[in-house]
C-alpha cells in the first residue's frame, strides 16, 4: 500500500511519521482480516461415542449459569450434570455435551467417550408425531453410537442385540415429547444405553427436534439418572 504525499516539501521527520501511520494502518487492516477470517472459519465448521469421530456443537455455549448448555440453533437449553463438559471442538455435529475424558475403545479402534448428548433437527417429517419420530430415530442412533462410526469402523465390534427398556410420552418444557430407550449389547465391551427423545416444533423452532443420548453401560458409564435429569431439565432458550 503506497501513500502519495500532497504537494509541498516534507521534512524527514514528517515523512517518517507518514510511513509509520501507513504501516500501522496496514497492520490494523491485516489483523482485522485475520480475525474476521478466523471467525468465518469457526462459523463454517460443522454421534457416536467414539471420541475421535464425535463432533462438537455449533451452538452450545456457556450461559450465565455454568451448569446450563444453551443450544440457540435449536432453541433449547440443557442442564449440564456434574462430570459432563461442553465439547471443545466446533463443527456441524450438534453435540451438546460429553462426559469428561476419553478411553481406548473396546475393539482397539480409536478413542471413545463414556457418554454423549447431541441435538438434531428433523426438517422433513411429514407431520409425524413425536412418538413416530422417536421410534424412527432410535435404530439410527444406536447404529451410529455402537455399531459403525462415521469412518465406518467398529469401535465396539458391532451391535449383537438390543432391548427396548423404556418408552413413552414425556413432558419437556411444558410440551409433549416422546422417548425410546434401548439397552444395546456389543461384541466388545459392556455395550450401552441409547435414547431418542423427540420434541415437537415450538417457539423459535420451525421443525421438530430429536435429542440423542448415548451412555456406556457398566461401572464406568454415566448413571442413567443423568439421562433422566437432562431430559427433564430441557427448556426453551431465551
Amino acid at each position: 500500500m503506497s501513500v502519495t504525499p500532497p504537494p509541498g516539501r516534507y521534512t524527514d521527520e514528517a515523512s517518517g511519521r507518514a510511513k509509520a501511520v501507513a504501516l500501522t494502518t496496514t497492520g490494523t487492516v491485516l489483523v482485522a482480516a485475520i480475525v474476521t477470517g478466523a471467525l468465518a472459519l469457526g462459523e463454517d465448521d460443522g454421534g457416536g461415542v467414539a471420541a475421535d469421530t464425535v463432533p462438537g456443537a455449533v451452538t452450545s455455549t456457556a450461559a450465565d449459569d455454568p451448569a446450563v448448555v444453551v443450544d440457540r440453533l435449536h432453541g433449547i437449553t440443557l442442564p449440564l450434570p456434574e462430570g459432563w463438559v461442553r465439547p471443545k471442538s466446533v463443527d456441524r455435529g450438534g453435540v451438546a455435551m460429553t462426559t469428561d475424558g476419553v478411553y481406548d475403545c473396546p475393539a482397539g479402534v480409536g478413542r471413545c467417550r463414556h457418554g454423549t448428548v447431541l441435538t438434531r433437527a428433523v426438517p422433513l417429517n411429514d407431520g409425524k408425531s413425536a412418538e413416530a419420530l422417536a421410534k424412527e430415530d432410535i435404530p439410527a442412533a444406536a447404529h451410529r453410537a455402537y455399531d459403525r462410526d462415521a469412518l465406518g469402523r467398529r469401535p465396539y465390534g458391532g451391535i449383537e442385540s438390543h432391548q427396548s427398556v423404556k418408552s413413552g410420552q414425556v413432558a419437556v418444557a411444558g410440551r409433549p415429547g416422546y422417548l425410546v430407550r434401548w439397552r444395546v449389547r456389543t461384541a466388545r465391551g459392556p455395550g450401552g444405553y441409547v435414547q431418542s427423545l423427540a420434541l415437537p416444533a415450538g417457539v423459535g423452532r420451525k421443525s421438530p427436534l430429536v435429542v440423542r443420548f448415548v451412555f456406556d453401560a457398566g461401572p464406568d458409564g454415566p448413571p442413567l439418572a443423568d439421562m433422566d435429569e437432562i431430559a427433564r431439565g430441557i427448556g426453551p432458550a431465551d
